[in-house]
């Protein structure tokens, strides 16, 4: 349990063999259509993270599990992440952030200030959820260590609302063919492209 902005936040903490490169932060997916930190995207993420040498670390938005508060629209969730990221992770170390769909949105608003106090590495979005969330642009210094994964035939967040994001900010969007939004039989696949992305 960790302390968030409305209280209490369950979490879980996967650590690597050896030395640890830096902590990843995982956000999950909208916690008002089922989504917790046990979600299997978010699971394949932290198993790409600990894989390449990260400690990933999972928790529940508020109101959902053993997380204290209510659902905020985004708004407390991203002061949550915030908290998150400056108790787990001293000023200047190396940091890493993931979200899947609403998680995504909730991490793209704190990117810019995490890069100005932390040696941000590595960013992941998958599925994001550009077509009901006004997600944050990324700033353009940080383009080079984003990784963008959506599903070809995702009907949860369509694949154009996606570019229609990053198009304006020229992101490449790596797209899974025939891909969903919550990858069934894809992730194997989508665990070696965000593991790809991380030893680069």
């Amino acid at each position: 349990m960790l302390q968030g902005i409305a209280g209490q936040v369950e979490s879980l903490r996967d650590v690597p063999e050896g030395n640890s490169k830096g902590i990843a932060i995982i956000c999950h997916p909208h916690p008002l259509f089922g989504g917790t930190m046990d979600n299997k995207v978010v699971q394949t993420l932290a198993r790409a993270f600990v894989q390449t040498g990260w400690t990933a670390l999972r928790f529940n938005f508020r109101g959902i599990g053993r997380s204290a508060g209510a659902y905020d629209e985004g708004r407390g969730e991203a002061d949550d992440l915030r908290e998150l990221i400056k108790q787990l992770a001293p000023a200047g170390s190396a940091l890493a952030v993931a979200g899947f769909s609403f998680g995504s949105f909730v991490a793209s608003q704190v990117l810019a200030e995490a890069a100005q106090s932390h040696d941000l590495q590595k960013i992941v979005m998958v599925g994001t959820a550009a077509s009901r969330f006004s997600v944050a642009n990324i700033p353009a210094e940080l383009h080079e260590k984003l990784l963008v994964v959506h599903g070809e035939q995702d009907d949860t967040v369509p694949l154009s609302s996606v570019m229609d994001w990053a198009r304006p900010q020229v992101i490449p969007v790596t797209v899974v063919p025939g891909g969903g939004h919550f990858f069934h039989g894809q992730l194997p696949l989508l665990r070696g492209l965000v593991a790809r992305h991380l030893n680069s």
